[in-house]
């Protein structure tokens, strides 16, 4: 069994490993090898090493970020991975209904059972190929992301998108083109555009009420509001779980999603921010990924 780790998420890493260690030999499992991400690498070359050595399960202790890169390379090699989730946002755990609580969640991924779930690949200008597992996104969602720094999440918590979202609010709308499933594009003029493979965003805020983790299909939704205060309707539509199609809140679904505008938008993964760029392209990888869960 590995463990790759963000030091950065918790205050003491030696209680974390010692608690994992003594969750390890309680339950049966030999001595965990530990791999610490870097600034420089989020977990890529980790879990690369923990696969090569042979391991036959990964424990993720981290954000969302460091969730999302250990999952990407795990998909579709058959090793289950354990969550622990030590973020602010903690999206794919919510979504998967995992504890949260780091005990609970050590005991989950040592004990529990394996499901298979969906990852989304997804490609774009200056951006490497790599995989989401709960949404992402261009246009106003991202900048949110963006703006919200490290510093405001350690001091805020989840309160810090909210912060970052009445600063951004202003975000213009943008000409955009989603195509689905290799249709003809779509034009929008629209603030943002999310594709999803689970529904819930922070605070449980159900942008994509009919996404399932494990259904094989992307959900995507397009947010247009005309002005800025226009938010207010899209915010109660969005809460009441609406599935009215309009100009002003469009959604699809399919297996393959595409997204372009003719400039350079904020873009985000998983609530990363990933830089700006003109395109994302995502596939659905279905059950590609498993996941330790309750029994």
């Amino acid at each position: 069994m590995a463990v790759v780790l963000n030091p950065t998420k918790v205050t003491d890493v030696a209680t974390l490993r010692s608690l994992i260690q003594n969750a390890a030999k309680r339950h049966g499992w030999r001595p965990p090898t530990f791999y610490e991400t870097t600034s420089d690498d989020p977990g890529i070359a980790m879990t690369e090493a923990a696969l090569e050595a042979g391991t036959d399960m990964v424990i993720v202790a981290g954000g969302d970020g460091t969730v999302r890169v250990v999952c990407s390379e795990l998909a579709r090699t058959g090793v289950p991975v354990g969550i622990v989730p030590l973020g602010t946002g903690n999206l794919l755990a919510r979504n998967l209904t995992l504890p949260l609580r780091v005990t609970d969640a050590i005991e989950v991924a040592l004990s529990g059972q394996d499901r298979a779930i969906d990852v989304v690949e997804v490609r774009g200008d200056s951006l490497p190929e790599t995989c989401f597992t709960v949404m992402g996104g261009i246009g106003f969602d991202a900048a949110i992301m963006a703006g919200a720094s490290e510093a405001l999440k350690q001091r805020m918590g989840w309160r810090a998108y909210v912060v970052s979202a009445m600063r951004n609010l202003r975000y213009p709308a943008r000409r955009v083109e989603v195509s689905v499933d290799g249709d003809p594009f779509m034009r929008y003029r629209a603030r943002t555009v999310v594709v999803g493979n689970v529904g819930l965003l922070q605070a449980g805020i159900p942008l994509l009420p009919d996404a399932r983790f494990d259904d094989g299909r992307l959900d995507v939704v397009v947010v247009a509001p005309q002005r800025w205060w226009g938010w207010l309707t899209v915010a109660v539509r969005v809460l009441r779980r609406g599935r009215t199609t309009d100009a002003r809140l469009a959604r699809m679904t399919g297996t393959s999603v595409v997204v372009r505008s003719a400039q350079p938008l904020a873009r985000q993964l998983d609530g990363d921010s990933v830089g700006e760029g003109r395109e994302l392209r995502c596939q659905v990888l279905a059950g590609t990924l498993l996941v330790r869960v309750p029994r």
